[in-house]
């Protein structure tokens, strides 16, 4: 059949068309695809997150589960994963020498090899029934976005060991932009909050005493005094907290029996609801074992030393050569995963410490946190070429001792309040020690409002609004001037 010039411009544009469909529908299934990590990454992931004192005992699990890993003898005491020096002419040295030399040297984790199918299932590790463990335990019983499980695990972050929220929402939501990298606002935080505030045990993630007790009151619905105890509680907790008890019988129309009962009923609530769980580890609560070692010699040299407690190097058994048994290999495969993201973390650990030392470098060769520079997650990101998310899961929960002291690690973190007078950037650190300092020299028995201390924070070149003055005010825990004569 003989086409006609028009059936040939359609039958044109019609394979025109498909082509461009064929090309979205190519584009469009390139974009859906997610990339997944890997068993051995996700096993990295979950010991960067761990301190130190956690990850030996993770290892100590381990050696256990493992027939065919066992611990390299070593010389009795803590074991260093290597030291890494920086003089003042800011030379450096690596004595641990992370580098790997070829691409044979690189771990299998890191280049994408994937051992077994079975992984997966050797990837969990002992909580050790900690506070912070348990809550995330729970996070799984309610309905929560991705984004609202982010900012969950952040409020849990951020309890005391009470288990109370201590900082003002205001403030969480601007910490968890600046140092997590989280969107949120007050209505959002509290929203989560009150999700958090119905997890075991009863009181978690109050905000203060009052709404602690409140909290477990009003859980317990069985109690017959549950009414009563509300109202103590909520129109007279001025009264309970001065154990103005005689008062209480007249305003709840009730007898001295019953106002005698009320306070047996509200002795038996825990104003600690944190100090419930995690018994098992309350001894190694007590003191902190240090991540991380940073001594400083009176020349200003400083020397950075990655502590692994009493944790072992680990091998895999000699015995498993030549063993072709199918089971005998997933667990040599386990072990070998296992050592090489140990070997990984370490690294990570050792690159990120290094970087917050050559950022922060004054206050460890000094002492002065007033020295501190503004420090993002950010700018270690780009210092180490590591991820924020990296970043983020190093500075958790990890502690550096340092010859001034001991420091989480999160406290090298700091944003820029505003610039001085000069155009430098200031934080809020430099900022407080000043104010502090003025509210220290000031007279009694007239003591600086708000007003003034803006005013001589300001002549000290510090640009500032007074707003800005109280409120740090606040956070130090200093109250307003008329409290203070």
């Amino acid at each position: 059949m003989k086409l006609t010039n028009d059936t040939r411009l359609v039958l044109q544009r019609d394979k025109t068309m498909i082509q461009r469909n064929l090309q979205t529908q190519e584009q469009t299934q390139q974009q859906v695809q997610v990339q997944q990590l890997l068993p051995q990454q996700v096993m990295l992931v979950r010991l960067m997150e761990m301190p130190v004192e956690a990850l030996q005992h993770r290892v100590e699990l381990e050696c256990l589960e493992n027939p065919w890993l066992e611990r390299k003898e070593e010389e009795e005491g803590p074991i260093y994963n290597g030291q890494w020096t920086m003089d003042n002419g800011q030379s450096e040295k690596d004595d641990a020498s992370y580098d790997y030399r070829s691409e044979e040297d690189i771990p299998d984790f890191l280049s994408g090899v994937s051992h077994s199918n079975n992984a997966a299932e050797f990837m969990s590790y002992d909580d050790t029934l900690s506070l912070t463990d348990r809550l995330r335990e729970q996070m799984a019983d309610f309905e929560l976005t991705d984004h609202e499980k982010e900012l969950m695990e952040y409020l849990i972050g951020s309890l005391d060991e009470d288990g109370l929220l201590k900082k003002s929402l205001a403030i969480l939501a601007d910490e968890a932009e600046i140092y997590q990298g989280l969107n949120t606002n007050v209505a959002e935080l509290e929203r989560v909050l009150e999700v958090l505030q119905q997890f075991d045990p009863p009181g978690i993630g109050a905000r203060s005493l009052q709404e602690c007790l409140l909290i477990q009151v009003r859980r317990d619905e069985n109690n017959p005094h549950r009414e009563l105890l509300i109202k103590v509680l909520d129109k007279y907790f001025d009264d309970f907290i001065h154990k103005r008890w005689q008062r209480l019988g007249p305003r709840l129309h009730i007898n001295q029996a019953q106002v005698e009962q009320l306070q047996r009923e509200i002795l038996k609530l825990n104003p600690r609801p944190g100090g419930s769980i995690g018994a098992k580890t309350s001894d190694r609560a007590q003191s902190i074992q240090p991540d991380f070692m940073v001594d400083t010699d009176e020349d200003g040299t400083i020397t950075v030393t990655l502590s692994r407690g009493n944790q072992p190097s680990l091998i895999i058994s000699s015995d498993a050569d030549g063993q072709q048994d199918t089971f005998v290999r997933q667990y040599v495969e386990r072990g070998q995963m296992f050592i090489n993201a140990l070997q990984q973390r370490s690294e990570t650990m050792m690159r990120t410490m290094q970087a917050i030392v050559k950022l922060q470098k004054p206050f460890f060769q000094t002492g002065d946190e007033t020295l501190l520079r503004p420090m993002k997650l950010e700018d270690v990101a780009e210092a180490t070429g590591y991820d924020i998310s990296t970043i983020s899961r190093v500075a958790n929960s990890k502690y550096v001792e340092t010859t001034f002291g001991t420091y989480p690690l999160k406290w090298f973190f700091t944003h820029k309040a505003t610039q001085s007078n000069e155009g430098e950037d200031v934080t809020a650190r430099q900022i407080m020690a000043a104010l502090r300092q003025h509210i220290e020299k000031e007279d009694k028995r007239q003591p600086l409002s708000d007003e003034s201390l803006t005013q001589l924070l300001q002549a000290d070149g510090f640009n500032i609004a007074r707003r800005t003055v109280a409120k740090y005010r606040e956070q130090m825990g200093i109250p307003v001037a008329r409290m203070r004569k």
